[in-house]
């Protein structure tokens, strides 16, 4: 398989190198070539199948021959080894709970391959590794957790100061050794075009061995095709495929579902939900994507004005509006209707959200009144705890923190506070 930039000024680059170089030099994202089809009779026996046959049937024609068969059958087991289920929270709607990982948040899959890959990529390579990566949230803790003590790969995370959750700082600046944590006076959005200065930056570059696990990189964003999978997988009525609403703010992770759709996974329709920070609603009306200044929600991860990942989306459907449209909508969702469905879901249905599922939900819920017979998943992206103030605010529970966070949250912070310009961190990665 080779990958092409999305701004098409590139060479043709082979998994293993877009997995190291991050991003293209002209600035676009790598996206394959072709898309894979998934064997039919495979998808219509996917229950016979463990998840790790069905993560490595799914991933093992992106790589290639790039890793050998027993390595990336390693690396796959690795990746998914704790639970994903689907849990019925209605009659029509499921949730897919994606924080039972180390981090408890959905990017623990991707962050978990990609760090596995590259550290297999510079085994023996004398120059050591530097991983740039921005965070709204969970990128940071999943990034920072699977490449920790990694040999030969540095990590420096950027996060905007204040617009994450205590839970979710503490994941991403408490691990110390090669963790190194930006905390940058801004926004996420800020967070991001910095890093992709930094890529551009041809004098860093030459000194520097850089490469990025934010979701720009195909060895942290193919991946995230397997919840979708796992998800039709424990579907019950396979002749009636489901609508899957993705809280959204980057666009990595619905991507990933819509790219596994393209290859054969069976969904009747994708919802992309997302919080104030919703530009594609005026983009299925208008066809102009016109990013926005981002604001601070209590889906923090989804703060994003700027979405990176929505070029990957345009090439799947080929840059054709009407097929796009066809399979993708969009719901806003704000923090009082977010606070409101929280209270609700937990009243009624005795099933605690976290901020992002709420969106999820409600964008679901949405959906299924203006399409009666329809049924529908949502993905719940991360743990509850990760939230304490407005979840138990909302509620009155008090949620019990694994002991996995209890531990994290008695540890020291370890940044390094930065203003929200490209020169102090090119300053931090040259010194």
């Amino acid at each position: 398989m080779k990958y092409y930039s999305t701004n098409k000024q590139s060479s043709l680059v082979s998994f293993k190198e877009a997995t190291i170089k991050g991003q293209a030099p002209d600035k676009g994202l790598y996206f394959p070539e072709t898309i894979p089809h998934i064997n039919a009779a495979f998808v219509n026996s996917i229950g016979e199948f463990s998840n790790e046959e069905i993560a490595y049937k799914v991933i093992s024609p992106y790589v290639g021959s790039e890793i050998s068969e027993e390595k990336l059958r390693q690396i796959v087991s690795e990746t998914v080894n704790f639970p994903i289920p689907l849990v019925k929270v209605n009659d029509n709607i499921s949730s897919l709970e994606l924080f039972h990982g180390p981090t408890l948040a959905f990017k623990d899959i991707g962050a978990r391959f990609m760090s596995r890959c590259l550290g297999y990529f510079v085994q023996g390579d004398s120059r050591k590794v530097t991983v740039l990566v921005a965070t709204s949230g969970d990128t940071g803790g999943a990034v920072a957790n699977g490449f920790y003590d990694v040999e030969g790969v540095e990590v420096v995370i950027l996060y905007p100061s204040g617009k994450v959750s205590p839970v979710q700082e503490k994941q991403l600046t408490a691990l110390g050794k090669n963790i190194h944590a930006l905390e940058v006076l801004g926004t996420f959005d800020d967070c991001q075009q910095m890093v992709k200065q930094a890529f551009a930056d041809k004098e860093l570059t030459e000194k520097k061995f850089l490469t990025s696990a934010n979701s720009i990189n195909v060895a942290r964003w193919l991946p995230q095709q397997f919840y979708y999978f796992f998800a039709y997988k424990q579907w019950a009525d396979k002749n009636n495929p489901p609508v899957i609403s993705v809280p959204s703010g980057n666009f990595g992770n619905i991507c990933a579902g819509i790219l596994a759709m393209q290859s054969g996974l069976p969904v009747k329709h994708f919802i992309a939900a997302c919080n104030v920070n919703d530009i594609l609603s005026d983009y299925l009306q208008t066809q102009e994507l016109k990013p926005k200044q981002a604001v601070a929600t209590l889906s923090n991860a989804m703060d994003v004005g700027n979405p990176s990942n929505f070029v990957r989306i345009l090439e799947i459907f080929n840059h054709k509006f009407p097929e796009l449209k066809n399979k993708l909508s969009s719901y806003s969702v704000t923090d009082d209707e977010t606070i409101a469905t929280i209270k609700e879901v937990y009243d009624q249905h005795n099933y605690l959200l976290d901020p992002h599922g709420a969106v999820g939900y409600l964008a679901l819920k949405c959906y299924l009144a203006d399409h009666p017979g329809e049924n529908g998943i949502f993905l719940e992206t991360a743990h509850p705890v990760k939230f304490p103030g407005a979840v138990e605010k909302i509620t009155g529970k008090t949620i019990e923190a694994p002991d996995s966070v209890q531990a994290i949250m008695r540890s020291e912070k370890m940044s390094t506070q930065i203003e929200a310009e490209y020169e102090a961190l090119k300053d931090f990665l040259m010194a």
